[in-house]
C-alpha cells in the first residue's frame, strides 16, 4: 500500500493531517486519487481552483508529478480530492484499488477534529460588530490601533470562554 509523505501544491508544502492516495476504476478508465485533510487555511485558498500543479512524495521516496483536477467536499473536516486520469497503471501496482462497488473506501477523516486542525492553523476571519457604547468609549476605541484592539478582544472573549 502506498502512502503519502509530502505533497506541494504549486511548489508549496502544504501541512496534511491525513491522506489516501489510491486508483479508483470506473468504466471509463482509472483516475489517481489523493484525499487530504488540510487546514481549513489551505481549503479556502485552493477551493476555487479547478486544476493544480501537485507534486506528491510517496513514504518509498518515489515522486509523481501531475496536474491534478480539484474536487471540495462540503460538510466535516477541510478535505481536498485531487485526481488525473492514468493510461499505464502498471506503475501502481502497490496501490489501492477502488471501484464503484467496493465495500472498502478510504476514510481520511477517522481520527482527526477540527480542534486539532486549528492547533496547527486556526484560520483568522474578519468581523464588524454594531455596538452601542457611551461616548467616551467610542472615542477611546477610535484611538486605538487595528492590531491592538485584535489583541484586546482576542484575550477578552478567551478569558470569557474560561469562567
Amino acid at each position: 500500500m502506498a502512502a503519502v509523505k509530502t505533497v506541494k501544491i504549486d511548489g508549496e508544502i502544504i501541512h496534511i493531517f491525513n491522506s489516501a492516495i489510491y486508483i479508483f476504476e470506473s468504466h471509463s478508465g482509472f483516475t489517481l486519487e489523493l484525499d487530504m485533510i488540510v487546514s481549513e487555511v489551505m481549503f479556502k485558498k485552493y477551493k476555487q481552483e479547478q486544476t493544480l500543479i501537485i507534486e506528491i512524495e510517496l513514504e518509498d521516496g518515489r515522486i509523481i508529478d501531475s496536474i491534478m483536477h480539484l474536487k471540495t467536499l462540503s460538510g466535516g473536516l477541510p478535505q481536498l480530492n485531487l485526481f488525473c486520469d492514468l493510461d499505464d497503471i502498471d506503475e501502481y501496482e502497490d496501490f489501492d484499488r477502488v471501484d464503484e462497488n467496493s465495500s472498502w473506501f478510504p476514510n481520511v477523516e477517522d481520527g482527526i477534529t477540527l480542534e486539532e486542525i486549528r492547533k496547527v492553523e486556526m484560520p483568522i476571519e474578519d468581523v464588524s460588530l454594531k455596538l452601542k457604547l457611551p461616548i467616551d468609549q467610542v472615542e477611546w476605541l477610535k484611538k486605538q490601533k487595528k492590531k491592538d484592539l485584535n489583541e484586546m478582544f482576542t484575550h477578552l472573549i478567551y478569558e470569557i470562554w474560561k469562567k
